[in-house]
């Protein structure tokens, strides 16, 4: 087992008035996608050969405008994602915390909602085709899922199930080392490292490959791929992964949403399973589609 490396979650802390205010790797991590997507969106609209008819979805000054859009859309989803799927009878009866987003509570499945009705809205306002933008925020995406999760890690939260595996994390705190029938220190698997090399690093690559070959003149290929493999990526981590302490019962020891005789999935690999089919259908949509 590997004992969890002394990290500060906050980078540094000032008081003021008698408040504290606190930056945290976790803020670092999105304001670093934000920046990197950026760059790769510039970078790929610049290379008009990449795309069909050597036409790129839309002119370089644009990324900086759909980025603003984009990131409302990530952190309104992203927290409304998180209150209506996986705390909504806590927020129900406290609607001021959905405020209080410092406290953590954030939902991918809900920042991709949010991204994906903030680029329709843009698009459809500035006459842009849909699905090769879709494509170009599909490319840049990766590296921000990768820098969150780590951060995750940093923040000791999301942590796996109990593991003896050798890279098992003995992570710090009363929950995590809550582990019924284990003696001594409880080491569990680091699945914010799992989820970073597979939906990070990983579908980052495999989406440059595609690009590279030619994927970005079949519209919707590089979108399907992404959806479609954040969503396996998702799921196959969910069965080392912890799910959210309200879904825990002595009935329910797994924290499934959805049991099945012995059987069950937990909310998201529930979440995933529709991004699984919409990016396959996306795939085979794009495949069709000839190339110039």
């Amino acid at each position: 087992m590997i004992k969890f490396p002394n990290i500060s979650p906050e980078i540094f802390t000032i008081s003021l008035g008698g408040f504290d205010f606190s930056l945290r790797w976790y803020a670092i991590s999105y304001i670093a996608g934000f920046i990197v997507a950026l760059y790769i969106m510039k970078f790929v609209v610049r290379r008009d050969h990449l795309w069909k008819y050597r036409s790129p979805p839309m002119e370089v000054d644009q990324t900086d405008d759909i980025l603003t859009y984009l990131i409302f859309g990530v952190i309104l989803g992203g927290r409304l994602g998180y209150v209506i799927f996986y705390n909504f009878d806590y927020y129900l009866f406290n609607p001021i915390d959905i405020l209080r987003i410092w406290d953590g509570g954030m939902s991918f499945h809900g920042g991709f909602t949010g991204v994906v009705l903030s680029l329709i809205y843009y698009c459809s306002r500035n006459g842009i085709e849909i699905m090769p933008a879709a494509d170009l925020l599909a490319l840049a995406s990766p590296p921000g899922l990768l820098f969150g999760r780590l951060a995750n890690f940093i923040n000791a939260e999301l942590w796996g199930r109990p593991t003896d595996v050798p890279w098992g994390v003995v992570f710090p705190g009363e929950i995590a080392q809550n582990c019924p029938g284990v003696v001594g220190p409880c080491a569990r698997h680091p699945s914010q490292i799992y989820e970073a090399g597979l939906e990070g690093l990983l579908l980052f690559i495999v989406l440059i490959l595609i690009a590279y070959f030619g994927g970005l003149k079949k519209s919707g290929v590089i979108a399907g791929t992404f959806i479609a493999g954040y969503g396996l990526a998702r799921f196959f981590v969910e069965y080392y992964r912890v799910p959210d302490p309200q879904f825990f019962s002595d009935v329910n020891p797994y924290g499934f949403a959805y049991t099945f005789g012995n059987l069950g999935i937990t909310m998201g690999q529930t979440l995933s399973i529709p991004m699984i089919l919409v990016g396959v259908i996306f795939i085979l949509y794009g495949s069709r589609k000839r190339s110039y």
